[in-house]
């Protein structure tokens, strides 16, 4: 199942087209991302086994509809929508029950010299996961791809396929949200 691709102009030379390999040309480009995909999945999900699964499912459907990427060059682009709407998919499946992880805390026990440091910025880090997880799907992922992601508002709006002003409205409403929130205090 090679793929016939035309190389391009090498130093005003045309090439004779080159069989690719599409199983090669994905994994070459999947590898490239498998890492950022992971720590996004994180933080949006909030949880490191969810994320491992969300990567697999959108590298399973990345798969399947590998042959339906026109522009290779954007495969990032197009890699993180499939991986982005997982994860809005599988907030909105999600029961709203945190699960809280104690491993941290036995840590913390363990060596109290370090215990008041770490505790300080542990109940920041999760006051805020439970905040976010509180808050809509779409506010919790324009948040987090503005926020931890670090992307401009165009490009958010590109990976989630909506207007720029929808996007800015997210992450506004979002803030707030996520400020009500915290001033409320960690729901049980």
């Amino acid at each position: 199942m090679d793929t016939v691709l035309t190389a391009p102009l090498l130093r005003g030379v045309v090439r004779e087209p080159v069989a690719i390999d599409p199983a090669a040309a994905f994994v070459g480009l999947i590898e490239r991302e498998l890492d950022g995909a992971y720590r996004l999945a994180a933080v949006i999900l909030g949880d490191a086994l969810e994320a491992e699964d969300a990567v697999h499912d959108a590298a399973v459907a990345a798969w399947a509809g590998f042959r339906s990427l026109r522009d290779p060059a954007r495969f990032d682009a197009w890699f993180g929508r499939i991986l982005v709407n997982g994860c809005r998919d599988r907030l909105r499946r999600r029961k709203r029950t945190p699960v809280v992880d104690v491993s941290a805390l036995i840590d913390l026990v363990r060596d109290d010299r370090r215990a008041a440091d770490v505790a300080g910025v542990n109940a920041d880090r999760d006051a805020i996961s439970r905040a976010l997880a509180r808050l809509e799907p779409e506010h919790q992922v324009a948040l987090v791809l503005r926020y931890w992601v670090d992307l401009p508002v165009d490009a958010i709006a590109a990976r989630l396929g909506v207007p720029s002003g929808t996007v800015k409205s997210r992450i506004h409403n979002g803030l707030r949200r996520l400020r009500e929130a915290l001033e409320d205090g960690p729901r049980r």
